[in-house]
C-alpha cells in the first residue's frame, strides 16, 4: 500500500479482514471489529444501535444468505488522528427464494475510531445500488 500512510494502510486492512468475516459468515470476528455502540444502516434493517441487534437485525439475516461478498479494489480512505472512514463499492451474489440468482452490487461507508484493540467500526452504512430503472423512472 505504498503512498499511503500507515493508519490509512490498516484502515484497509480492517476492510479486508470485515470482508473476509462476511465471506466466512463468521459473526464473531465481525463483532471484534465494532463498537459495542455502533449504529449500523443496512440492506435489511433500516437503522440499528448497538452491537448485538446489528448482527441479529442486519447480519444474520444477510450474510447466510449471500456468497463472493467483496469490496472494489480500490477503497476511499481517510484517516486523522483517532478517526478514520472509508468507502468503497462491493458485490455479492444471492439467490432469491424462487431459486434465481443475482448479483447484489453495493456500496459501503465505515466511520471507524482508533481504540486500545484497533480500529473498531463506530458507524456503518451499506446499501444496494440504486438501479437503473428507478432512476430512469424518477423513483429516486
Amino acid at each position: 500500500m505504498r503512498g499511503m500512510s500507515s493508519d490509512a494502510a490498516d484502515v484497509i486492512i480492517w476492510l479486508r479482514n470485515f470482508e473476509g468475516a462476511c465471506r466466512a459468515r463468521d459473526f464473531d470476528a465481525g463483532r471484534r471489529m465494532f463498537a459495542d455502540d455502533a449504529l449500523a444502516f443496512g440492506t435489511y434493517a433500516t437503522a440499528v444501535r448497538g452491537l448485538d441487534n446489528v448482527e441479529r437485525e442486519q447480519w444474520r439475516n444477510v450474510w447466510p444468505r449471500i456468497r463472493d461478498f467483496r469490496f472494489e479494489t480500490h477503497p476511499t480512505v481517510h484517516a486523522s488522528g483517532d478517526t478514520a472512514w472509508v468507502a468503497a463499492e462491493w458485490s455479492s451474489e444471492a439467490t432469491a427464494p424462487d431459486g434465481r440468482q443475482f448479483r447484489r452490487p453495493g456500496r459501503a461507508t465505515f466511520v471507524l475510531t482508533r481504540s486500545p484493540r484497533g480500529w473498531l467500526c463506530a458507524h456503518s452504512h451499506v446499501s444496494l445500488l440504486p438501479s437503473q430503472s428507478e432512476v430512469a423512472h424518477g423513483r429516486l
